[in-house]
């Protein structure tokens, strides 16, 4: 298991910082062909397997502007404007618990899903919805269920359940985790054990439904050493440069603390899921798997902060669709907070290596030059601090030092337990279980 922190203490010689939310990573320069064009004209963008872009358009004229600005022409049949006309359709629509639609621009459709939850008069109405706005929507089944990520084993505790933490953000003054914002309501106070005896912060701001995003304030004041970092495990952790919009193609990799490190392909955008708790617009769609408990662990590509965990169906032994909520637009709505990020000179300054699975992050605003299947979670650095000595935050969901805090705690036999399960597959599950009721 490969878990992450927020928190994660690093060599002090390494410098934070703080970036604007105006100031984001740009990670198809599509984009601002699609902004110059207009939504009359183009309906999309997405990064091809290469990581050249490629805009769907509606003209001749308009793919004849797309390719002499040296990206790729696809020639669709509706535009953005037709399928944001869908979409608001759709949302008027009595709400339907388990469904979601996205915007395929590679196939120029609005896709419907529906969980195995949604009955079959509701899918029927559905249906008639969606055959009155067009043939270009597309209708979907899941096999999975459309839930928020709260439930299981989690580095932060509340009467509300337990979550991941994502990113760390500051507003100048006081230092907060950036998470999901259906974890807690404001007030919901967040401990690092089960007896409620080491307070991590309470949620000073939470923004669900509608939105999924909150914040969670300090008890300290102060995220300490390491805010820029998250931990990907075997004592490594990835720098955080830059908080970015994230692009259809785009590979990306999300850490939480019930299955870890993981990776997939950005597969929409401005989705909208309708959760039983209530109906969250503007998601990141991908195929990253996530489980229960990795609620509001951080997406990033590349040290880029995208995204924090939502929720989706499916899990990590059989795949599935995760939802994220974009870190640019909770910046953008929270106001006058900033995300913490390394000094761009850090990783050389820090003599830190860069992941052998790809290259290491750029100063430079854009990701473009990535291929999508290039890309890698980001620049990696211990994230032990001064003199050996390891965060709290660090403690708590580096699964090397969880182990060794179970056998102090539990002794010789449950170290035999523990590692049986570790060792077979099929009793994973009775672990998180067990670990979720002696955690701390």
């Amino acid at each position: 298991m490969v878990t992450q922190a927020a928190m994660a203490s690093e060599p002090p010689a390494a410098t934070a910082t703080v970036r604007s939310a105006a100031e984001p990573v740009v990670s198809n320069p599509g984009a601002a062909l699609v902004k110059k064009l207009g939504t009359a004209r183009t309906a999309g963008t997405w990064l091809a397997d290469d990581g050249r872009p490629v805009v769907a358009v509606t003209d001749e004229e308009s793919a004849d502007a797309v390719r002499a600005a040296g990206a790729e022409a696809k020639v669709v049949s509706h535009s953005m404007n037709e399928l944001k006309s869908a979409t608001a359709t759709l949302r008027s629509a009595p709400k339907v618990p388990g469904t979601a639609w996205v915007m395929d621009y590679r196939t120029n459709q609005v896709v419907v899903q529906a969980d195995r939850t949604v009955s079959a008069a509701d899918w029927s109405r559905l249906s008639d919805t969606a055959a009155g706005i067009g043939s270009f929507v597309r209708m979907e089944r899941t096999a999975g269920e459309f839930t928020t990520r709260i439930n299981g084993a989690q580095p932060i505790l509340s009467t509300g359940g337990r979550c991941s933490a994502g990113f760390n953000v500051t507003n100048g003054t006081s230092d907060f985790i950036l998470t999901a914002g259906h974890c807690g309501p404001n007030g919901s106070t967040w401990f690092a054990d089960n007896q409620a005896e080491r307070q991590v912060g309470q949620t000073v701001q939470s923004n669900f439904p509608g939105n999924d995003f909150s914040l969670v304030q300090y008890a300290s004041g102060k995220a300490g050493d390491g805010a820029d970092v998250v931990a990907i495990g075997n004592g490594n952790g990835v720098r955080i440069t830059g908080a970015g919009e994230a692009a259809v193609g785009q590979r990306v990799f999300r850490s939480g603390s019930t299955s870890g490190l993981h990776d997939g392909q950005v597969t929409g955008l401005d989705a909208t899921v309708n959760y039983p708790e209530g109906t969250v617009g503007g998601l990141i769609e991908t195929n990253v798997c996530a489980e229960p408990g990795d609620s509001g662990g951080p997406m990033f590509s590349d040290g880029i902060a995208l995204g924090v965990t939502s929720g989706g169906s499916g899990d990590c032994k059989t795949g599935g669709t995760t939802f994220f909520q974009p870190v640019t637009d909770a910046l953008a709505e929270l106001g006058g907070v900033q995300l913490i990020v390394a000094a761009p000179s850090a990783g050389a300054q820090g003599g830190k290596q860069a992941s052998s699975a790809g290259p290491a992050p750029t100063s430079s605003p854009t990701q473009a030059a990535i291929a999508p299947g290039s890309a890698s979670p980001g620049l990696t650095t211990p994230v032990t601090g001064a003199g050996g000595e390891v965060s709290l935050a660090a403690r708590l969901t580096d699964p090397r030092n969880i182990g060794p805090g179970l056998l102090v705690i539990a002794g010789s036999m449950v170290a035999l337990v523990a590692t049986r399960y570790f060792r077979a597959e099929q009793d994973r599950k009775a672990y998180q279980r067990y670990y979720s009721a002696t955690w701390g």
